[in-house]
This record gives structure tokens, sequence and C-alpha cells, in this order.
């Protein structure tokens, strides 16, 4: 049996309760490892450990040159151990293994930004109006940092929360999803050899409805970041409310992808279908709204489904897969009860709709990519996140009308915009309600930009300075050089 374990003070342990949880492989639901199922009990004596390392201080209080060189130290063993983890992910997830040796880079090269922020961020002299003073101001850590991440993006996501974290000294714990842990205890092992001191990172397994609802409502954890489901990230909000901690939330998006008819046709279909059905469309930018100028539209869908029929699904490690399983079977459920409800609204299903055929396929939790017509703003499938390979295509006749119906959602993670006309651009992004806008281009991200959305996809930022900035406190001093009576009373 692989039995993996948690990370609680500097050591490997199992949960309090003794219970477990098997982890499956989406492509043929085998057993690939068995991890520790934790409770409350667990969950605070993690926080305990964190709450006790940075109150003693010394990790906050190390300079900052050597935090950024530990987080240095583990982009080089991500690098250094790229195809694990890269197996570890695909193993995991579904994704295929090249996707996976992507994301590895990604995730190095966010380590390796923030190791290079870590020295500056020393704060800044400001005028004052008192002469003969000091006034300055300066970036504290926040202090024990709850963190959550989801199961799309194991350790993506979790590069994005903890090289921040941890460059400005703060402490935390980590909670990753409960059916994708694997490359994130796998980090952990690599954050121990790099010499991240006990205590101060800490590695919690179990369910969001005890760690996760732990983490959210302890008084000693100061902030928590968490990426995952709206649903989710409103019950994370009440319970921080306890005792007002920061939080920064990514809970996902409805993502237009607007395409006029003088842009580039076929880089537009290609991109079209990049932008949605890697990952099987498990991405919380994935460009799943297609908005497509009248006198193109038919064209356009017809191209996309000629591609999409030609689309080989399969095992991660076939180098000829173009696209994974989804998850799991619950979350296969969900995906094939919102196709079902397009076609009840009125959708006309162009291509997919259901699960594949093939007899290799059975096993795992695989769905057909799927493209819905005829679709509009009123109809459930445009406004909710189906999370899954599924594209609804709109069709639009005026500029006004595109950037009407790509704001006619209550996320605003993130947009498109396809033309060659670059005034035209800039006027509808500027209109445009998300917190990244592409002209030309669809799901490119990169560590110095940063990353979050508008209305309800979220609050705050992460990647980029704004990313370490969520992991600080502003402090102002004031320091009267030459202090005189003032003789009021």
């Amino acid at each position: 049996m692989n039995l993996k374990q948690q990370y609680i003070n500097g050591k490997w342990v199992g949960a309090n309760s003794g219970n477990k949880r098997d982890i499956i492989n989406p492509f043929n639901q085998e057993v690939i490892a068995t991890v520790p199922e934790s409770d409350e009990l667990d969950t605070k004596a993690a926080i305990a450990a964190a709450r006790a390392a940075f109150d003693d201080g010394e990790w906050s209080s190390t300079p900052a040159t050597e935090r950024g060189n530990i987080v240095r130290k583990i982009a080089e063993l991500i690098e250094r151990d790229k195809e694990e983890l890269a197996r570890l992910e695909s193993l995991d997830t579904g994704k295929t293994v090249e996707e996976s040796r992507g994301d590895m880079d990604d995730i190095a090269g966010v380590f390796r930004f923030y190791a290079e922020q870590a020295d500056k961020n020393g704060g800044e002299l400001i005028d004052s109006p008192v002469p003969n003073s000091i006034s300055r101001v300066v970036h504290e850590p926040v202090g024990v940092c709850g963190q959550i991440t989801p199961w799309n993006y194991p350790l993506l996501q979790a590069s994005w929360k903890l090289a921040p974290a941890l460059v400005t000294g703060n402490t935390l714990i980590m909670k990753p999803s409960e059916i994708t842990p694997l490359t994130t205890i796998k980090v952990f092992e690599l954050m121990d050899e790099a010499g991240v001191p006990a205590g101060v990172a800490n590695l919690v397994l179990g369910a969001g409805h005890t760690v996760g609802a732990e983490l959210s409502s302890n008084m000693d954890v100061d902030l928590i970041s968490f990426t995952g489901g709206i649903v989710t990230g409103k019950k994370i909000m009440q319970a921080a409310s306890v005792n007002v901690k920061k939080l920064a939330l990514e809970l996902g998006g409805k993502n237009p992808n607007i395409i006029f008819a003088d842009a580039d046709f076929d880089i537009a279909v290609d991109q079209a279908l990049n932008g949605v059905f890697f990952h099987a469309g498990q991405i919380c930018s994935a460009g799943t709204r297609l908005i497509v100028e009248e006198s193109i539209h038919d064209e356009f869908v017809n191209a996309l489904v000629e591609r999409v029929k030609k689309f080989k699904l399969g095992s991660g490690f076939d180098k000829d897969t173009q696209m994974g399983p989804l998850i799991s079977g619950e979350h296969l459920a969900k995906v094939e009860e919102y196709v079902e409800t397009g076609i009840k609204e009125g959708a006309t299903l162009a291509v997919g709709g259901s699960r594949p055929e093939e007899p290799e396929l059975q096993n795992g939790f695989f769905y057909l990519p799927t493209i819905f017509t005829d679709c509009t703003t009123e109809m459930s499938i445009v406004q909710d996140e189906a999370f899954g390979p599924v594209i609804t295509v709109e069709k639009f006749s005026t500029e006004e009308e595109a950037i009407k119906l790509a704001n006619d959602s209550i996320y605003g993670l993130a947009g498109g915009v396809w033309t060659n006309d670059i005034v035209k651009a800039e006027r509808c992004v500027a209109k445009m309600r998300m917190g990244t806008v592409w002209i030309n281009e669809f799901n490119l991200y990169f560590p110095h930009a940063p990353w979050g959305g508008f209305k309800q996809s979220g609050i705050g930022r992460e990647l980029g300075n704004l990313g370490m900035e969520e992991y600080t406190e502003t402090k102002h001093i004031f320091q009267n050089l030459k202090p005189e009576a003032i003789n009021w009373f």
C-alpha cells in the first residue's frame, strides 16, 4: 500500500482518528495512494504549531534574503524532481503528462519569482508634516495563514499561495483537495529538504467540512486564502467573520470569449478550443462562453465541430491523448446534468453531449467535448459554471451587444477579445468587467502578472506583487526626533 502522511510541526504523522482515504486515478478508478483523513483535532494541532512558530518570531525575523534563498531552493528541487511530480499530477488528476510537465515549469517559476521579490519590499519613507521627524511605512507578515486549494491544478494553485506566504514571513496551514493531494504532499517533502523550519509550513489532509471549516472559523488563523467554488467561498467568508480574518478568494468564472468577424479566423478557432478543452475544461478561466459575430457564426461553429470530432481521449500517459477524464464520478454526473439542462432549455447540441463509447475508456470518468449553439444569457448553462468540456455559443451583431453579453454574469474572472482592430479591442477591454482580459490570446498567465476577479469571482489577487501584498499588513511608523511639550492642558 502506498501510504502517505500529513506534515504537522515538522513531522510526518497520520490522522488522530486513524481514518484514511483512498486516492483514485480518474482514468481507471485504481487506488494510487492512501492518505490520512483528518478532522478538527488534527487541524487544531496544525494551527497551534503555526501559531507558536509565528509568535516565536524566528521565521518572520529571518532576513528576507534568507527566506528568499529557501524559496529559491524549493524551485530548484521542483525542477530536479519535475518528472516525478508530473507523473503524480497526471495520476491524481487525469490530465496529460505533457500538461503536467508544463505545470511544473510554471510552478518552479512562481517560486523563483517570489524568491527574487523577497527583499524588494523594505517599505518607504513618506513626507511628514512635522519638522525633525521620520514617517515611514513598512510591510509585516499577516501571521497564521490558512490555505485551501482545489483539485483541478493542485500544485500550481498551492504554489500561488505557498511562495508569497513564505517569503513574507508568515506561517501556514495548507489543506489541499482531499481527492488530489499527492503533489502537495511531495512539495512539502521538498520544503522540508529546502530548510523550511518546523511549524512554519503545515499540511493537513481532510475534507472541507471539517479541516476547511476549522481553518475558516479558528480564532488563531489570521488569513484565509481559498480557491474553489462560489458556494464554499461564501461559507468561508461567513466563518472568517468571527475574528475578521483577511480574505483572498478566487471563486471561479464563466468567461466570455468574443470573436469579431475581422479576427484571424483559423487562429481564433484554434485558441477557442485551447481556451476550453485543456484538462477537460476543468479550469476556472476556461473560455466556455463563446460570443461570435453573427456574420461568421455558422462558419465558426462548423469549424469548431469538425476539430472537436477528431479529439483523442485517453490516458494522460499516452502521447497521443489530447484530453483526459474528468476528476470523479460525482463530477461527471454534474456535467451530465448540466448538459441535460441545456437541452431542456432549448439550446442546440452541435457535438458531444454523452460519454464516449470506446471500451478502453469505460472505466474512466470520460465525457465527450460538447458544444451548444442557439444559446442566450437567460439559460442557466450560459450563467452557471459547468467546469467541464462544454462550450456555449452566443451570437451578436454590434460591438455594444457583444460587451453587454460578456458582462451579463455574476462572475468576472477573465475574458477574451479577438479582432485585428486594436482600437476596437481597447474599447471592449475598457468596458469588460473582468480581472484579466486577453486580446488575441486566451488563458495565458505568468507569475509577475496579478490574477483574480471582479464581482463574485472573488476578493483580492494572486501572483505578481499584489499577490505578495495579500500576505502582508501595512504599518505606519512615526518618529519625532525632537519632541516638545504641547501645553494644551
